[in-house]
């Protein structure tokens, strides 16, 4: 190699670094740069695999068929959400495997990359298993009938990533993990109240309909350009809920400390501040999803430092 030339990044690799590159676009710090760059790696590791399990499960996969042919599929099995899902979890296992086992080693960069962090951990499989049947029931389960069945879809598709954060930093104790499942929930439930209109081009709705009777709101009604009171009136009382949640969980930021302190509270307060841009949209989420600006984030992350007990 001559002297100030750079090799060019295999292409896999690229195509991997184009999805850990929407973790800028996520409510919260997905790996802020003052946590130690081991704890970096493994969160940014877990976040690749979340991302690519709910690209897979959304078809917000990159254009060409090139994680179906990771995946060892036809490039064409891409539209073939389930086809796609058993293919990643069979990818999965081999991570857990390693090279010694049946399958060798992992196909997929992104599970490249995250098995050395299992290792490093002592991670297990149930958290990532979880991920993906979050995205399996989203092929087959598009409405919602009680708030407790939504939590119950929360449970797969958003708590194991704070239960895994927990294990990446050697703190998971049983108060810590249900804090963190309280937090978890309430971050998932704020994207879904982002993302109404959205997720209902994918013929998905995440409002309880329960609780869409209770306040006369219709699906017709979720398709207006904007809301009417009805509707206002529900995501109202849905961002009151996530906001019971965030309180509930909160406690998890004081009793950690250091580094790990600030990026609890980074969680806690990119959730405060999305239902905080939601609340400021007048509960007029269809136009497209509110979001909170850096300075509210910022904002509501001194606030939780300011405001969380600290316990020993």
């Amino acid at each position: 190699m001559t002297p100030g030339h750079r090799t060019r990044p295999l292409p896999d690799t690229v195509h991997a670094r184009a999805t850990l590159g929407k973790a800028r676009a996520e409510n919260f710090p997905v790996a802020p740069s003052f946590l130690p760059r081991a704890w970096r790696e493994g969160l940014m590791a877990v976040y690749g695999y979340a991302r690519l399990v709910d690209d897979i499960g959304d078809g917000d996969l990159a254009p060409g068929g090139r994680d179906a042919v990771l995946l060892g599929l036809d490039p064409a099995a891409t539209d073939d959400r389930l086809a796609m899902l058993d293919a990643l979890e069979a990818d999965l296992l081999r991570v857990f495997d390693g090279s010694g086992g049946p399958g060798g080693q992992p196909r997929h960069p992104l599970l490249l990359d995250l098995q050395p962090v299992v290792r490093a951990h002592g991670l297990t499989p149930e958290p990532f298993l979880g991920l993906i049947g979050a995205n399996r029931q989203d092929q087959r389960v598009t409405r919602y009938e009680t708030y407790e069945d939504l939590v119950g879809y929360c449970e797969l598709s958003a708590n194991p990533v704070g239960r895994l954060v927990l294990s990446l930093t050697g703190t998971s104790t049983p108060e810590r993990i249900r804090r963190s499942d309280a937090v978890c929930t309430a971050l998932q439930i704020a994207e879904h109240l982002q993302d109404v209109t959205e997720d209902l081009g994918r013929d998905r709705i995440y409002l309880p309909a329960q609780d869409m009777r209770r306040f006369h709101v219709t699906e017709a009604d979720l398709r207006a350009p904007s809301a009417g009171a009805s509707v206002r009136s529900l995501i109202a009382y849905e961002t009151q809920r996530a906001r019971d949640l965030l309180d509930e969980g909160s406690p998890l930021v004081g009793s950690v400390h250091g580094r790990l302190r600030l990026l609890l509270a980074g969680f806690v307060g990119g959730g405060r501040a999305a239902l905080g841009a939601v609340t400021a949209a007048g509960f007029d989420v269809l136009p497209g999803p509110p979001k909170p600006t850096k300075s509210g984030l910022l904002r509501e992350v001194a606030a939780v430092l300011r405001t969380a007990p600290r316990k020993g």
